[in-house]
Formats: structure tokens, sequence, C-alpha cells
């Protein structure tokens, strides 16, 4: 059995990239994570849709931006808000 290829530059690229994946899902998992947090502690109420909205993001930057409201913000409609 030729097992070459597992040790080739094109397997190691494959690998590569999927470990970049993995960790960018995690980072977006995190943030996800840290925004419901930060909005529980708040006492901001979460309901279904919202929660969904923010765990199906896999924007990085939108969910540290949607973080960075959090801190601040009294409601949801606050942390969504354009502008």
């Amino acid at each position: 059995m030729d097992l070459s290829f597992y040790k080739s530059p094109l397997s190691e690229e494959i690998r590569d990239e999927g470990r970049e994946e993995g960790r960018e899902e995690g980072r977006t998992e995190g943030q996800a994570k840290s925004l419901l947090l930060v909005l529980a502690a708040r006492g901001v109420e979460v309901d279904d849709e919202t929660r969904e909205k923010i765990t199906g993001c896999g924007d990085p930057q939108l969910l540290s931006h949607w973080l960075n409201r959090a801190a601040t913000a009294s409601t949801t409609e606050e942390v969504f808000a354009r502008g």
C-alpha cells in the first residue's frame, strides 16, 4: 500500500487549511458565547431568534462589533443597530 500521499506537500497543505478552518470556527464560537454571556450578565433578554442569529454568525469581525456594543446596550436591538 502506497502511503506517500500522506507525506506530500499537497497533503500538508490540505491539513493546514483544515486546521485554520477549525481555529476560525472555534474563534467565532467563542465570540458568540462571550456575546451571549455579556448580554445575560447585563440582564438583556435574548429570544431564540436572536440567539440563532448570534450563534449562526460566522463573521468574527461582526461578532466582535456586536460584542463591543453589548457592553453598553440595554436591548438586543441596540447591539444589532446599524451605524
